[in-house]
């Protein structure tokens, strides 16, 4: 009976080889576009109905290894015990319960986005006009008119988590926690990541508007 819970145990803390080079690979691209200074963000990926892959707390995204990707349950506990998650992974589990499609959630800290949300008091920053926004999901035109949900920083993640439940359902770009940085999600992980990306240039491009007429 213990080898067969040991052997099950073991199974379900295990990160498929795929998975884990997706989430390193995923950390290598934000560190290149210096999104992810110093340990800052975190990457995740659904396993399947009760395990999520997530990346360990304090690793520097840009030199994440296969073992720096661990496994933890839909509450966001490690699930043999002994990696440390990331404090903000109950944040991602948040997304993953909220978005059943949802395979993958990353999450940065650039310049942009902190610049951006923490000059703004609004509750939203608001886009329009921009041919990228089609990358999003339900887009067709650059015609329409998106909001990015703002929400203040917290370090009681649990307190940070309930105030953004009443976002997700207007969060058709992800939401920016103000002073801090984004959170964007897809079906996959190539989504995933081209919605961030997107919603960088996004930020970048306002950033460079309001630094030109500041």
């Amino acid at each position: 009976m213990l080898n067969t819970v040991a052997a099950r145990l073991a199974e379900d803390a295990a990160v498929p080889d795929e998975v884990a080079d997706a989430i390193v690979q995923a950390g290598r691209r934000l560190d290149a576009r210096g999104w992810v200074p110093a340990t800052a963000g975190n990457i995740s990926q659904r396993l399947d109905d009760r395990r999520i892959a997530i990346t360990r707390s304090g690793v520097h995204k840009g030199f994440l290894t296969r073992q720096d990707v661990i496994v933890v349950t839909h509450d966001g506990h490690s699930v043999d015990g002994l990696g440390r998650p990331s404090a903000e992974t109950l944040l991602h589990c948040q997304i993953y319960e909220s978005f059943a499609d949802t395979g993958a959630v990353v999450h940065g800290h650039s310049v942009a986005a902190t610049v951006m949300s923490r000059q703004n008091k609004a509750n939203a920053l608001r886009f329009a006009g921009y041919e990228v926004q089609k990358v999003f999901e339900g887009q067709s035109t650059h015609d329409n008119v998106l909001d990015l949900p703002l929400v203040d920083n917290d370090q009681d993640i649990p307190r940070l988590a309930r105030s953004v439940a009443s976002l997700l359902p207007h969060s058709k770009l992800g939401y920016l926690i103000r002073g801090h940085g984004t959170y964007v999600w897809g079906p996959t992980m190539p989504t995933a990541l081209a919605r961030f990306e997107a919603l960088e240039f996004l930020l970048a491009c306002e950033l460079e508007q309001w630094v030109a007429t500041a």
